[in-house]
């Protein structure tokens, strides 16, 4: 079992094409590393930036999913013990059983099961 890889991707309010560019090497550079999952940072639009990149990365993810080129990904405002996308996630990645924002709420983030 790998373990759970962080990335901030908003840290500078990147433009939404920038964050699909940083999500897409998030990805490969965290499966190079042998994470399972990987927390996005993407931001949740406080400063009218971050709910666009936050959208469009999601976007982009579903359709990784539908490629089948990710296993699946778990919105920060979904990722509870009681969502059951979390649940199967724990089995990939048991270090998401501790994460901070387990419960939390926090559309911020994203989860990706790689």
């Amino acid at each position: 079992m790998g373990h759970l890889r962080e990335v901030n991707i908003k840290y500078d309010m990147p433009t939404a094409g920038l964050a699909i560019r940083r999500t897409t090497y998030a990805i490969q550079s965290s499966r190079a590393l042998g994470a399972s999952a990987l927390k996005l940072i993407h931001g949740y639009g406080s400063s009218g930036k971050g709910g666009r990149i936050r959208v469009e990365v999601r976007g982009y993810l579903q359709r990784q999913k539908d490629r089948g080129l990710i296993r699946d990904f778990i919105p920060g405002e979904s990722f509870s013990i009681f969502d059951e996308a979390t649940r199967r996630a724990f089995l990939r990645c048991d270090e998401l059983r501790r994460d901070s924002d387990l419960d939390g709420s926090n559309n911020g983030i994203t989860i990706i099961v790689l």
